[in-house]
């Protein structure tokens, strides 16, 4: 068995099948083309296991009874076939595509709609899924189901053709150009296959001796589950390792895309994989068996995992009108104890949500590897959803180490992205310790862009990487794209602080506004009080008819409410105030931890301070936490001096002039 792809055969392949959808322009809109083409191609992939699982049966049957005629042959097959312990899937017509497109084209709608409704109830789960049976009255509307029967009638899509993974390259290949051509937000990246082959690796998933389980809660047409067991039987040295991972090795998922969802589990029929369940629903909220909407069914209360990996979407909304945070709150009391994220990225929840899953440390624990983009590493000041879900995580010492990718991997988006390791059952080398790996140089260029797609991760990289997040815990080790943190090193305290103004001379600054307060003894005292400076009121008055201005001037140790009386008395109607006091600044300063914060105050602000508060949670101080990966491996470069620049210059200015001789000569 091998993990590699010959990229170029698969290509042209996809790109043969993108040709159909092409032509389904001006008959369907761009978001639709994908609701035509992708249901044919597993139909077509099932069919032919289906025909080759008859072509062997009927063989078989024909060498032990060859009396049988061939009447009684075909009945006998077709028997077996609907028998779900001879043949995980059947149909009970005998239809094919190509039989279809031959019969009568008056009558092609019908016998399709006999063929799809032949299927077993495995296969018809799926064709309902796609909401093909919706799609076939509009091909036929727009007279596209014969061209494209045609197509397919005769493609070869067998897994003895195209293996599991390649075709679920070609899947994930032509889902990426579907969302291109319809201008859909990239909120779904499918995983390239040598980052799942590192994610796999750096989970360290043993050849198990008993009951093993794997578990991804964002599935999508189920890559990483797929490629996590393959590369186990990969590893497997012997027949006997093999049969232990068949034997005892289970995978779970689940996929709220419906479309996913269908193409997963035709992938799960044609290996006839009885170890492997991926359900339908939504991974972040509860399960409802009477909602419209399924949820989480794979429940923490009755299930948890040894090895958990995923690649969620990034940046997706889980809150507001067009998502599901009434059910999502649900949970904030259990899985979603430490915080919920801001409402335009659900990222945090699915780590959460398998948090809430590992299996507990006495029972040998659980590991994760999920990929993120910048967002959760930084997003969210000290005391919001996303901070305090980091300190949940580092304060029961469960991240292990995070990976900085290469930039340009995936193929919907060119960002940087990152593995977040995390554990629960840490040898003691690693414990209060997070190590960080640069890997952004750790790529050659693709030798063709596949959308956003233009670097690649070798097999030489991803062993650069292993090697240093499996040796970079020793304590002489040495390596500038390595660095070991404690888990504090990621807090800070977030203080507000009030302190004085001085101006350019450091005198005190002053500033003259209207007072918007009530004018009245008791605000002027505690002003006073506050400011401890020379206060001046100039108040607009009514009296007597009249209006007059009249300035209250106050110092410190002065009785305020004995001025305020004596300057009006006989309680004049007050018209407007307007006041000079010293200026003060109000600022939220980030404190390292460990830093004495009055020294910190004094040292940056060098200001007179009036008062600072840490950021509280029920009561108490609380800190925030961040983690900058950027920062902590930022080398300084000098700028290329101005003498190089010029000379540069230069040289260029008498390139460009004999370039211009050479055209005025020719």
């Amino acid at each position: 068995m091998t993990l590699s792809l010959n990229k170029p055969k698969l290509d042209n392949l996809a790109g043969d099948i993108w040709k159909s959808a092409e032509r389904l322009r001006g008959k369907f809109k761009a978001y639709e083309y994908q609701n035509v083409i992708l249901p044919i191609i597993v139909i077509r992939r099932l069919e032919c296991v289906l025909l080759k699982w008859r072509e062997d049966k009927t063989a078989e049957i024909r060498t032990k009874r060859p009396k049988l005629t061939e009447k009684e042959l075909a009945k006998l097959v077709k028997e077996l076939e609907l028998n779900p312990k001879q043949c995980p899937f059947s149909n009970k017509t005998n239809w094919s595509l190509r039989k279809v497109y031959e019969e009568d084209h008056a009558l092609l709608e019908k016998n399709f709609r006999a063929y799809i409704n032949g299927f077993s109830q495995n296969v018809d789960d799926i064709i309902e899924h796609f909401n093909y049976r919706a799609t076939i009255g509009s091909m036929v509307k727009n007279n596209r189901l014969a061209p494209i029967l045609n197509q397919y009638k005769e493609l070869e899509l067998g897994p003895d053709k195209l293996s599991p993974l390649e075709m679920g390259h070609i899947y994930e290949e032509l889902l990426r150009r579907f969302s291109e051509q319809s201008g859909e937000e990239a909120g779904e990246h499918f995983t390239p296959r040598e980052v799942i082959r590192l994610m796999v690796e750096l989970l360290d998933i043993p050849i198990p001796e008993r009951h093993f389980s794997i578990y991804d809660p964002a599935t999508g047409t189920g890559g990483m589950l797929s490629v996590a067991k393959e590369h186990l039987l990969d590893r497997a040295a012997t027949q006997e390792q093999k049969e232990r991972v068949d034997k005892f090795l289970t995978v779970h998922g689940q996929e709220m895309s419906p479309t996913n969802y269908a193409i997963c589990q035709a992938d799960l029929l044609i290996k006839n994989d009885k170890q492997a369940k991926v359900t339908y629903g939504n991974s972040l909220i509860p399960h409802d068996p009477h909602s419209k909407d399924p949820g989480d069914q794979w429940p923490e209360g009755k299930w948890r995992f040894n090895r958990m990996l995923s690649n969620p979407p990034f940046g997706v909304t889980w809150g507001g009108k067009d998502g599901y945070e009434a059910q999502a709150r649900k949970l904030e009391k259990t899985r979603y104890q430490a915080g919920m994220p801001r409402v335009n990225d659900g990222a945090l929840l699915f780590l959460q949500t398998m948090l809430a899953k590992m299996v507990p440390p006495a029972e040998g624990g659980s590991r994760i590897a999920i990929i993120f983009n910048g967002s959760p590493l930084s997003n969210g000041d000290c005391g919001s959803g996303e901070s305090e879900i980091r300190r949940w995580i580092l304060e029961n010492d469960w991240l292990d180490a995070i990976v900085m990718l290469p930039d340009q991997l995936f193929y919907n988006t060119g960002i940087f992205t990152y593995i977040w390791l995390l554990r629960n059952e840490k040898p003691a080398s690693h414990r209060e310790r997070v190590m960080l790996i640069d890997a952004r140089q750790q790529f050659e260029k693709e030798p063709k862009s596949f959308g956003n797609k233009r670097n690649r991760i070798t097999d030489a990289h991803r062993v650069w990487i292993e090697e240093r997040y499996r040796d970079g815990w020793a304590k002489d080790y040495a390596d500038e794209h390595v660095k070991i943190f404690g888990r504090e090193d990621f807090a800070y305290h977030k203080v507000s602080v009030v302190f004085w103004q001085s101006d350019e001379n450091d005198k005190s600054a002053t500033i003259t506004e209207p007072y918007e307060k009530a004018f009245t003894a008791a605000n002027v005292k505690k002003e006073l009080e506050f400011y401890e400076s020379e206060l001046s009121f100039l108040v607009r008055v009514k009296a007597d008819g009249a209006e007059k201005t009249i300035e209250l001037s106050l110092k410190p140790g002065d009785d305020a409410a004995t001025k305020f009386k004596a300057a009006f008395e006989g309680r004049p109607e007050i018209l407007s105030v307007e006041w000079m006091h010293r200026h003060y600044v109000e600022d939220d300063e980030y404190i390292p931890h460990g830093e004495n914060i009055t020294e910190f105050l004094k040292r940056e602000i060098a200001k007179p301070i009036i008062r600072w508060e840490e950021t509280k949670k029920d009561g108490k101080p609380i800190l925030g936490y961040e983690i900058l990966p950027n920062k902590y491996f930022y080398r300084y470069q000098p700028p290329t001096p101005a003498k190089d620049l010029l000379a540069e210059f230069w040289k260029l200015e008498k390139e460009a002039e004999k370039m211009l001789e050479e055209l005025a000569n020719s």
